[in-house]
């Protein structure tokens, strides 16, 4: 249990004025960044100059002059600020599903002969779903009670991960992976979906192959916002991706009809890129300017710990199961309880004012963004979430009708 009072540690927060920068409504504690993210505020003006003045006025113009064409690549090398990236790996781009296809397909090409894809039973289904489709042996951590060690051997080409797992935020260790990997010979693919924006990273320094990941989560670019990719640079002149679109040619405006693929990062794109809802992820960046990812990640431990502690004896005395690493080293940025009833539980603490999300089966989660969540609304969440099990609101039907999204 932490020896200090929320309102203490809010009052010595280096973090606390980062909260100014996003819109929250009023009265609600925000516990699903690490779903959607909230908008930064400067996020409306800039929606509305791209929108009014670059689209509206510039028209056609903006591809050179609002820097349409190049922004890919430019936020890519913002972004590689918060992964530990040198400019030139990475592209934001398309979407998650379309980047995992890309990476893994091009990793496959740059270990000919070998024909196994290791991966995680547990991991999102959109990065499962997408290996079925490269005709690739695939094996699946959590499937036969093997350990990576012994599934990752000379056969295998392709690692695919994800950082943090989406259902119980469990945290794997990169390096140690990343040099698994590479003692096999095979190359690895990390989804970064949960952990960048709130975790250190060091892509480069720990000699990751591949990454890709959203940015609308703890990057708060809003939703639907593009994804990226990150190819090591060792890689990008022998790497080859399936979807060779015109604007990953060499030279997209000489429109010939062969395809040559760009020298740089660049060849990872394929069509036009959604422009304005990159400037969602350009708002996303600039909310993040100055902010020390150390720092972030200081206070995203503390929070998930505060919240561990004081839902403890929740677990004693309603059932809730703690499904997430309480070691501190072994969890990203989140914290998951399975309940039998946990979906109407999360219903009803949305109507309370405090917002987690649900996952099936039975499991309610908490997403922690230090740089908008204080530690007093770590308090009152979970005073809600104790109110929703005393009040037993599984038995009210009004919260057990599911929507399309849940």
């Amino acid at each position: 249990m932490t020896n200090s009072s929320p309102d203490l540690l809010d009052a010595n927060d280096p973090l606390a004025a980062m909260r100014d920068r996003f819109h929250l409504p009023e009265g609600l504690i925000y516990l699903d960044g690490n779903s959607l993210g909230p908008a930064p505020k400067a996020a409306f003006s800039g929606f509305a100059h791209v929108i009014e003045q670059e689209w509206a006025e510039q028209l056609i113009g903006s591809w050179n002059s609002a820097g349409w064409f190049a922004a890919p690549k430019v936020l890519g090398d913002r972004l590689g600020g918060f992964l530990g990236a040198a400019p030139g790996q990475i592209a934001v781009c398309d979407t998650t599903s379309i980047n995992i296809y890309k990476a893994v397909s091009a990793a496959l090409g740059l270990r000919p002969g070998r024909t196994v894809i290791v991966s995680e039973l547990d991991s999102f289904p959109t990065d499962l779903y997408m290996l079925e489709g490269l005709g690739a042996t695939v094996r699946l951590l959590g499937r036969d009670g093997d350990t990576l060690a012994d599934l990752i051997e000379d056969k295998v080409a392709v690692v695919l991960l994800s950082h943090v797992n989406y259902r119980t935020g469990a945290l794997f260790d990169m390096a140690a992976i990343n040099r698994l990997a590479h003692d096999a010979g095979a190359l690895i693919v990390w989804d970064l979906c949960h952990s960048a924006g709130i975790l250190p990273l060091a892509l480069d320094e720990l000699k990751t192959d591949f990454a890709v990941g959203c940015t609308y989560k703890y990057l708060n670019s809003g939703p639907g916002g593009p994804a990226y990719i990150y190819v090591a640079e060792r890689h990008i002149a022998d790497a080859r991706q399936p979807l060779s679109g015109w604007w990953g040619h060499a030279r997209p405006f000489a429109f010939e009809a062969a395809y040559e693929a760009h020298p740089g990062i660049e060849k990872f794109l394929c069509g036009t890129q959604p422009i304005i809802s990159l400037h969602g992820v350009k708002a996303g960046l600039d909310a993040l300017d100055g902010v020390d990812m150390a720092v972030v990640r200081e206070k995203s431990l503390a929070l998930s710990r505060l919240f561990m502690d004081m839902c403890e004896p929740l677990c004693q005395h309603h059932g809730l199961t703690l499904a997430t690493p309480r070691d501190d080293g072994d969890r990203g940025s989140q914290v998951s309880y399975t309940f039998e009833h946990g979906f109407a539980v999360i219903r009803a603490m949305i109507q309370r004012g405090v917002v987690g999300d649900f996952r099936e089966p039975g499991l309610m989660r908490f997403g922690f963004a230090p740089l908008y969540l204080r530690y007093a609304d770590i308090r009152r969440a979970v005073e809600v979430l104790k109110s929703c099990l005393e009040d037993k609101v599984w038995l009210d039907p009004a919260y057990s009708d599911r929507p399309a999204v849940t």
